[in-house]
């Protein structure tokens, strides 16, 4: 169990601590001198069967924002009221923000009770009872203590065992998060960090990551409770000793989180539900500004009340938007308090780390963040199922909720949910959802089919966007994938058709097919002859002939590279092996258009003309007179490395990636359709 102090300065909070665990934690020459405490203290001790951790806060109101750093984390809250003194500014502030927080467990402590006769202190335990009324710690139990005389330790000791007792270990299935509260070296270790884990587990040996800087570490060791251990689970304080390039105590601070790796995603734009003070002289507005505190991180932030201006005393969802990232997981808590530092305005819990800039009000987008509100991570799944657009990157709930994937898997299996992947990403859909999106596809197929009978198909693009249920570009990909694999369907490169739909060639047309076919393989695949060639040597008509090919094109048999120019299918298959496979041994995978020329052995201006047919369609992106693959869209011409686990999927129209010129050359020719370059792209 973690116990957090809260209260006024100098109601006795540091001294109370020191009589329950005999540790002094004013630890600073300047703290002992002022007799007040500054930076953080921790102690710990067993009343039970485990040992509780104590944080002791500061409750001056200029070192709030160091006890919002230890607030956070904290299991029960040991709130300190000095009988002399009675409730003072910080006792409320130090109550409202635990109320803020959710802790609704805890106990008062009326310290200095030998200086306050019991007509006094019957007042005084009126007085809290009223105050508590309204927040979670309503109906905490007041205890009079005096660290002078002795009165009321036993007693408090006792109640502190028995909420130890009470408390429940925290799940230690989720992914792992330290939230630093101190980071400092010791000589012959090196680099440490202090703070309460928030979920999961952490064990020596584990590559961990600090966020949101993006520093790689390894825990050399650990101890957790004060006491060396081999694991750290979530509910402990913990002390890890990290190793890794880049890993020193200035890298490191207040704020930033320790995390399992595939968690590290910060984010500088939130959607929450706030709630607003009613001690606020005025409503949140438009832009609103503030300072945002999360666990130990601090940032300024401008708030966006996404319904209606936020009067005090009131609660709804608004967008935050910081001014730097921050690691944070849905469903934390956070606390807001003005500019100046003066006071504290609300607090609330985060709904939606990646929110969107535009269109943040829309009923949609509303009903969205209604569904991602739910307090369980399974009954959030399922309202997301059912809300605009029905469906889930479950790769992102994974992460922005810290879970693992067993948890995941198990939470997918609870809903029913249908899941579709790509290599990139993983969708959940519901089944009902799933199977009305089966219906459209084929709806919208059979009405294509028949306006244009002599097609071999829709493009998988101009599909998509027929459909009233609009999938993302890579899950409406992946989905038409599961239902090619299921025969509702056939995928043919770029095009979709039903099953039962194939255009035949006349007999006529057959015939002269045939007498083109042997031209087109062999060793002339790779420099066919064109339209104008095949009309003189089988004696045939020049426009018969190219509409012919032509008319097998849109079947998907042959490709026209260039005008009047046709390659069989699989021929381009097998050059778009073959520009993969010098990719892949030139240097940084940049390549010129004379090693494709070699490797076809063809002329250098047919090898120019295939390689802007395929710039064209987005397999290739050229800079200058280099070119370089593009894997997202390998899988036009036959099965994607992608779907081996290499790359993701894309549109079919993609964009180019202006920022680092990578297919931003006109082609000429065609509609220059690009998709974007891998990942890690040299700029």
């Amino acid at each position: 169990m973690i116990i957090g102090t809260a209260g006024h300065i100098d109601h006795g909070k540091t001294s109370l601590v020191k009589a329950l665990t005999g540790v002094d934690t004013d630890r600073l020459k300047e703290e002992k001198a002022r007799g007040i405490t500054i930076e953080l203290g921790f102690a710990y001790t067993k009343f039970a069967e485990t040992i509780t951790g104590f944080v002791d806060v500061p409750g001056h109101e200029r070192f709030i924002h160091t006890m919002l750093a230890g607030a956070g984390g904290i299991d029960y809250a040991l709130l300190v009221i000095a009988a002399d003194d009675g409730i003072k500014p910080q006792t409320l502030e130090h109550l409202a923000i635990l109320d803020l927080l959710g802790i609704k467990r805890g106990i008062v402590a009326l310290t200095k009770a030998d200086l306050a006769d019991p007509e006094r202190r019957d007042v005084l335990v009126a007085e809290i009872g009223d105050m508590l009324a309204p927040t979670g710690l309503r109906g905490a139990e007041i205890v009079p203590v005096s660290v002078v005389t002795g009165e009321g330790i036993g007693l408090l000791r006792e109640k502190l065992a028995e909420a130890e007792r009470q408390t429940v270990a925290a799940s230690a299935d989720g992914r792992f998060r330290l939230a630093v509260d101190r980071c400092f070296t010791l000589s012959g270790a090196g680099t440490i960090v202090t703070g309460t884990v928030l979920s999961g587990s952490v064990a020596t040996g584990d590559q961990v990551m600090v966020s949101p800087p993006g520093l790689h570490a390894r825990v050399r060791s650990i101890h957790a409770q004060n006491e060396p251990a081999e694991r750290g689970v979530a509910g402990q304080r913990c002390a890890l000793n990290l190793a890794g390039e880049g890993i020193a105590k200035e890298k490191i601070a207040r704020g930033d989180m320790i995390v399992d790796p595939f968690l590290h995603a910060p984010t500088d734009r939130l959607d929450a539900e706030l709630s607003v003070l009613a001690s606020e002289p005025k409503a949140i507005g438009q832009w609103f500004p503030a300072r945002f505190h999360h666990a130990g991180a601090e940032a300024d932030v401008r708030i966006v009340p996404l319904q209606e201006a936020l009067e005090p005393g009131r609660s709804g969802l608004a967008q935050l938007v910081l001014d730097r990232p921050i690691a944070a997981t849905v469903g934390d808590r956070f606390i807001l308090r003005d500019v100046s530092a003066q006071r504290t305005i609300g607090g609330g819990r985060l709904v939606d780390l990646r929110p969107p800039a535009r269109k943040r009000r829309s009923p949609e987008r509303l009903q969205r963040l209604e569904a991602a509100g739910q307090p369980a991570a399974a009954q959030a799944l399922e309202a997301l199922l059912n809300a605009p657009p029905y469906l889930v990157d479950l790769d992102a709930f994974e992460r922005d909720r810290a879970l693992a994937e067993d948890q995941l898997v198990a939470i997918v299996e609870q809903v029913g949910a249908v899941v579709i992947a790509s290599s990139s990403a993983r969708y959940a859909l519901s089944a009902g959802f799933r199977a009305k999106f089966c219906d459209q596809v084929a709806a919208e197929l059979s009405t294509f089919h028949a306006l244009n009978p002599d097609l071999q198909g829709i493009g998988r693009e101009q599909l998509r966007m027929k459909l009233t249920i609009r999938l993302p570009s890579p899950a409406f990909v992946a989905a038409l994938r599961a239902d090619a694999a299921a025969r509702r369907i056939v995928l043919e490169g770029s095009f979709v058709r039903l099953p039962g739909h194939e255009v035949r060639l006349t007999e006529k047309e057959e015939g002269l097919l045939e007498l083109i076919d042997p031209h087109l393989r062999g060793d002339g695949r790779f420099r066919p002859p064109r339209v104008r060639d095949f009309a003189e040597m089988l004696g045939a008509d020049e426009k018969e002939v190219r509409r012919v090919l032509k008319l097998c094109a849109r079947l998907g048999r042959v490709d026209e590279i260039r005008h009047d120019h046709f390659f069989l299918r699989s021929t381009t298959a097998e050059m778009v092996e073959v520009i993969r496979d010098v990719a892949t041994h030139a240097e940084h995978g940049e390549f010129a258009a004379g090693a494709f020329r070699d490797r076809i052995n063809s002329g250098r201006k047919v090898a120019i003309e295939i390689l802007e047919f395929f710039d064209r369609q987005g397999i290739t992106l050229r800079r200058g007179d280099v070119r370089r693959i593009n894997p997202h869209r390998l899988d036009l011409y036959g099965p994607s490395p992608a779907d081996a686990g290499q790359g993701g999927d894309s549109s079919p129209v993609g964009r180019p990636d202006f920022k680092s010129g990578w297919g931003s050359d006109a082609v000429l020719g065609g509609f220059d359709s690009h998709s974007l370059p891998p990942s890690g792209e040299r700029s």
